[in-house]
């Protein structure tokens, strides 16, 4: 009620601003008065007062001032300030055309025939160290985030729909429309403003950072305490100083990065003032227009040849999927033990699937200030990378005309209260709720969410028709308990399934939980170990429905109960009690005593009583908590290692088996700059102990045409097994590497990648003997096969990025060849949306 009154208030406000004082509203364009280029965020303001707005990325502005004025101004770092006789007119166009302020050029060594650049270039490689931010031993800031999203170039068929028109006529409501570069209206759909204070220790590299104030405007999700985290000064970090810079999740290449001249061009434009600092003014831009680089300005500072402002965009060729465009501006300030930090970050990102469609346009504003250096905190203080003050998503009335560090254009000022207005229009809600369904598959309903909807009906030939209901529980209901559970009925087999998991969070700085489980469900030997892999939606359903007897069925009853803790900062510590009965839903046996010969006595069913220890450890991974649940973000530069032992008791709970499980999992994301990007898996596990062969390892095939990293594409349901493996699977992603210097493929946005398997294993003598090979009538039984002394090998080939969405993976299978159904060549697609 309190907004709504506000956008009352302000919108009689600025009738009777009108009807008491003469309105003049100002637009108009800046750009150098060289070369008749934009010059992005200039200021304009009224000399002698605190009026003024700062020019959009395309230099473009609105002033509204409510008194008469007999001049304006405009400034930008590196110009010299320009003022312009005004009139008393209402409306009025006023162009900039800046000068700059230029400086004599300091001495460099250009060499007989070199590039003047060069020498510039050289000089600041030799001087990075002692300017870069990570030689600080630690430092801190506090920061201000806004952002701005809106659709832009909204096309017929899309302004019809309810929620677009719903929300166009609340911003027109409050005022003019904002239009694009094109002279196009813009909707807009959410802001946000984050108040916090940034945190970061270099060795070892940790960050923590702490939210004070965040509000979010618009289309926003019920619970903003996690999307508030995300939006903060931790994912807005734009350094220049490593040789690559991580936008939107792609790797490119920095203009001042080790191998500059490989990538880049350079033309040394003139020497200016930016500030008090005399600097170098060049222009850089991509050899290859397809690369991942940038094009645009850098000026270097003539004394210590740091990076002292960027104004960068990437080329609209280059090879990213869905983006029309990108711009970085960036001024940064030397701290008081030497190396630069950021002082004002813009970021302007706009994402279009095609040329004809609409398009997502948004503005990312960052300005940093009460800068410390070297005054690390002690280790644990930055255990938790997150901290919201409680109240933090209560704002105070007037809190942010107080506390924000720059001025809103008049623009800006309707944008905000508008949203405001749209965040509550039920056809918004909707539509929230429609994409929150689609994401995560739970339909929210009050305290709780339904679901898995996609689970509701599925068909295999064990089940029949399977009809499943379920929820889960959210953080509103409480936020220190999270529920899982489900019931499910088979038309063919009659029986009731049901599964039921959760925890209490007992602990949030630790993220200390008390778990169980309880589940009696139809599942398969070829998936009992390996939940980690099964990663792929329709994988999983290629996989678990239709025909799934090469799987193994099985009936399977699990009851459990786990703790878990951080000891610090990304190494996790697990422990799990699990019982689990086991009824197998194909011809199975296993030998009861130590004979394993024939004749000797079988049983067909087993249970087991476990004690799992897991050990996780994850140094960089970033990690959010939203009430209930805790989720990892960010991309990790260091590998992740999961230490895993199972002990089985024989005995406990009727539990048939005593054993030892080892298992050792790597996982790691390695940035190649130019050469593009390797992610490999590393799994290795070792079982020294006799048991039968549904609790061994069994190794996930794929049968299906539908590529999975986790799995061996060409592999068999089933076909191997271990009790002692060791296995690498890997992806590299070349990027535009090759394909972008062939002239007649580059148009295509092609991608060319590098895939394979390697798995060495074996079972045991006393493995293999422990399940007999025929039933007491002499009848066969199903048994499994190991590997032998050569390793299992498939390499493949492929191309994404077709039509953006689509890969195609070539693969051999270079060993194994000859049994029967096995495939030596194979072909997989995949849907994939990558940028």
């Amino acid at each position: 009620m309190k907004k709504v009154l506000l956008l009352v208030v302000l919108m009689l406000g600025i009738g009777l601003t009108g009807s008491q004082a003469q309105q003049i509203v100002f637009s108009g364009h800046v750009t150098e008065a060289k070369t008749g280029q934009a010059v992005p965020f200039a200021s304009i303001f009224v000399r002698g007062t605190s009026l003024g707005i700062t020019a959009n990325e395309e230099g473009y502005f609105q002033l509204t001032i409510n008194r008469s004025i007999d001049s304006l101004s405009a400034g930008a770092v590196g110009f010299r300030p320009l003022s312009r006789a005004v009139s008393k007119a209402p409306r009025q166009t006023v162009n900039f055309a800046l000068p700059s302020s230029s400086v004599s050029l300091g001495e460099v060594v250009v060499h007989a025939g070199e590039n003047p650049a060069f020498a510039v270039l050289r000089k600041v490689q030799a001087h990075k160290k002692q300017n870069d931010k990570a030689q600080l031993e630690a430092f801190e800031f506090d920061s201000y985030n806004r952002i701005e999203v809106s659709l832009s170039d909204v096309t017929d068929r899309l302004a019809r729909q309810k929620v677009i028109r719903d929300m166009t006529s609340v911003a027109q409501g409050v005022g003019e429309m904002e239009r694009n570069a094109s002279g196009k209206p813009t909707v807009p759909v959410f802001a946000s403003e984050v108040l916090s204070r940034y945190y970061v220790r270099q060795r070892p590299k940790r960050e923590r950072e702490e939210i004070k104030h965040s509000q979010l405007h618009g289309v926003a999700p019920r619970d903003g305490s996690v999307l508030s985290q995300v939006l903060g000064s931790s994912f807005q970090d734009y350094d220049f100083y490593p040789n690559w810079q991580i936008v939107m999740g792609k790797d490119f290449v920095s203009p001042i990065a080790d191998g500059w001249r490989i990538t880049y061009d350079y033309d040394l434009e003139d020497s200016v003032y930016v500030g008090k600092d005399r600097c170098y003014q060049l222009k850089v831009w991509p050899r290859r227009a397809q690369d991942l680089a940038f094009t645009g300005r850098i000026w270097i500072t003539m004394d210590s040849y740091a990076l002292r402002r960027v104004d960068l965009s990437v080329d609209p060729k280059a090879n990213i999927n869905f983006v029309d465009q990108i711009r970085v501006f960036q001024d940064l300030a030397p701290s008081s033990a030497g190396p630069w930090l950021p002082l004002r970050t813009r970021v302007v990102v706009g994402l279009k699937p095609t040329k004809k469609q609409t398009g997502l346009l948004v503005r990312f504003n960052t300005t940093n200030s009460n800068f410390a250096t070297n005054q690390p905190h002690e280790a644990k203080f930055y255990d938790q990378p997150f901290a919201s003050a409680p109240d933090a998503l209560e704002i105070p009335a007037g809190f942010w005309e107080q506390h924000r560090p720059d001025t809103l254009s008049a623009q800006e000022v309707r944008t905000l209260t508008a949203l405001d207005s749209v965040g509550k229009l039920r056809s918004v809600r909707s539509a929230l709720e429609l994409a929150d369904l689609l994401v995560t598959g739970y339909k929210q309903v009050g305290k709780f969410e339904l679901g898995p909807v996609p689970s509701v009906f599925t068909y295999n030939n064990v089940e029949g028709g399977r009809i499943q209901v379920g929820f889960r529980t959210s953080g509103d209901l409480n936020p220190n308990w999270f529920v899982r559970t489900y019931a499910a009925y088979g038309t063919k087999d009659k029986d009731l399934k049901y599964g039921v998991t959760g925890y209490r969070v007992l602990n949030r700085p630790n993220w200390t939980l008390l778990g169980f489980e309880s589940s009696h469900d139809v599942d398969q030997v070829a998936l009992l170990d390996n939940g980690y892999a099964i990663e792929n939606p329709l994988f999983d359903a290629a996989v678990r429905f239709g025909n799934i007897k090469p799987g193994r069925p099985l009936w399977r009853q699990v009851t459990g109960f786990s703790g878990q803790t951080d000891l610090f900062h990304g190494f996790t510590q697990k422990l799990t009690l699990r019982h689990q009965r086991f009824d197998p839903l194909y011809d199975f046996a296993y030998y009861t005593s130590a004979d394993h010969q024939p004749g000797a006595p079988t049983a067909d069913k087993f249970a087991l009583s476990e004690v799992i220890l897991e050990s996780r450890y994850a140094p960089d991974e970033t990690l959010i908590q939203n009430k209930n649940r805790r989720y990892a973000v960010g991309l990790a530069k260091w590998p992740v290692f999961t230490l895993r032992y199972t002990r089985g008791f024989n005995g406990v709970l009727g539990s048939d088996f005593a054993y030892h499980k080892f298992n050792l999992l790597v996982t790691h994301s390695l940035q190649l700059g130019q050469l593009g990007r390797t992610e490999y898996i590393v799994d290795a596990g070792y079982i020294p102990s006799t048991i039968p062969y549904p609790v061994l390892k069994s190794h996930l095939g794929n049968e299906s045409p539908i590529y999975t990293t986790s799995a061996y594409n060409l592999m068999r349901y089933f076909e191997f097994v271990s009790d002692r493996y060791a296995s690498l699977h890997f992806e590299h992603y070349f990027e535009g590497l090759f394909i972008n210097s062939v002239p007649l493929l580059k148009k295509l946005d092609w991608r060319l990648l590098a895939s394979g398997n390697v798995l060495y294993g074996g079972v045991s003598q006393a493995n293999r003997n422990a399940t007999p090979l025929v039933d007491e009538n002499g009848a066969a039984l199903p048994t499994f096969r190991p590997l032998g002394t050569a390793p299992y090998v498939e390499l493949g080939y492929g191309v994404e990025n077709i039509f953006k969405i689509l890969r195609v993976d070539f693969i051999h299978r270079l060993t194994y060849r000859d049994p029967p159904g096995a495939k030596s060549f194979g072909v997989k697609v995949c849907a994939q949306f990558k940028l």
